[in-house]
């Protein structure tokens, strides 16, 4: 049976992971290669965390979220930005969920050889790399309302291959909006706020899952639920600030280092 401090551990690794751009899937696989006596709990704890991180992204964009549900039945300026956004967010949402249901037997099979997730996290890094080499001077810093059709396509569809262990979903559709002359705070609340649609559904896929949880593991499941709830609001206010300065070359650096040592020791 789960125990109460690996509960507290997974949640704090998904909300934290969630959500900065290191990879919780990659960081996933390295905690089941490397920890001694670990054991991934089961798909219902999985599906319990993604809902508290899932809830955690709804309490810190409530505005905004609220915003979206009611834009296409109010008028003005602001409500049309919004009804766009929405758009937007649909849109960028289908290639995501053809990629995943798709080709998800292909891509989840990945799990289970280490070395592309090490090689994959060395890919995350570069690209967070890249995307803070680029100067300030060349990003024409469009904000929300100039996203166009293409950002949306183009961003679904790397959120749709992020699934890939050791590819960072928040890293890889930040950096991709911001090589796209996208302000770096509005590529982050998009990039957010686009995870609801595919978390949303791939939980609401997984929700007969919670029929195998035992009564007994209820309490440690909680408890990793408020801890990933309360460690992904750090990590999204945290990850918010960062790119509003335009400072990933930390977590790029971070990739590096535990990709190259991961896939070192994958080799030996």
């Amino acid at each position: 049976m789960m125990s109460i401090w690996e509960a507290i551990f997974l949640g704090a690794l998904q909300g934290l992971t969630e959500f900065l751009p290191v990879s919780s899937s990659g960081h996933l696989v390295m905690a089941q290669q490397l920890l001694p006596g670990f054991h991934q709990p089961g798909v219902a704890f999985d599906v319990l965390l993604h809902v508290a991180t899932m809830v955690a992204v709804v309490l810190y964009f409530r505005l905004e979220i609220g915003k979206l549900i009611v834009a296409p039945f109010r008028r003005g300026v602001d409500y049309q930005v919004y009804r766009r956004l929405l758009l937007l967010i649909i849109l960028a949402s289908v290639p995501t969920a053809v990629i995943g249901l798709t080709f998800k037997d292909f891509l989840t099979g990945l799990f289970e050889q280490p070395i592309v997730t090490a090689v994959m996290l060395l890919v995350t890094g570069t690209i967070l790399y890249a995307a803070e080499q680029i100067k300030t001077a060349e990003r024409s810093g469009r904000m929300i309302d100039k996203l166009t059709v293409s950002d949306a396509l183009i961003v679904g569809t790397v959120q749709g291959l992020a699934i890939i262990p050791g590819i960072s979903r928040s890293g890889s559709t930040i950096a991709t909006l911001l090589f796209k002359g996208v302000d770096g705070e509005t590529a982050a609340r998009f990039s957010f706020l686009l995870a609801l649609p595919a978390v949303g559904g791939a939980t609401l896929l997984s929700l007969g899952d919670l029929a195998q949880l035992n009564s007994a593991a209820v309490p440690a499941c909680l408890l990793g639920m408020v801890t990933s709830f309360a460690t992904g609001l750090l990590a999204i206010h945290w990850l918010l600030a960062v790119v509003r300065k335009k400072r990933l070359f930390a977590f790029a650096v971070y990739c590096w280092i535990i990709g190259g040592t991961f896939l070192v020791i994958s080799l030996i």
